[in-house]
């Protein structure tokens, strides 16, 4: 399990929080930590999201196409491309908590 101390001092499973709970969670400890190798870090994530997700054709494009991949990005957070995310999620809250 990945648990990480909450600001409240409470052990946290992040295991237990929706894909939207972790995707909110990271961004907001990245933007605490003023941490943009984490939105670089997610920008190259998300092809392979993408892909994970079946939409291997769209991978590909975001691949060449930066216009694409910065509108996955305002997804991130949401649905299948989420889901797909979690395990970069909780590596992350749980290397810098959150």
């Amino acid at each position: 399990m990945a648990d990480v101390t909450s600001e409240d001092g409470k052990q946290d499973d992040l295991s237990t929080l929706s894909s939207k709970e972790l995707h909110d969670r990271a961004m907001e400890r990245a933007k605490e930590r003023h941490d943009v190798g984490f939105l670089w870090d997610l920008l190259r994530a998300i092809p392979a999201a993408a892909a994970a997700t079946g939409e291997v054709d769209r991978a590909e494009f975001d691949l060449l196409h930066g216009l694409s991949l910065l509108r996955e990005f305002t997804h991130a957070g949401q649905g299948e491309m989420a889901d797909a995310l979690r395990p970069f999620y909780i590596e992350y809250l749980t290397e810098h908590g959150g």
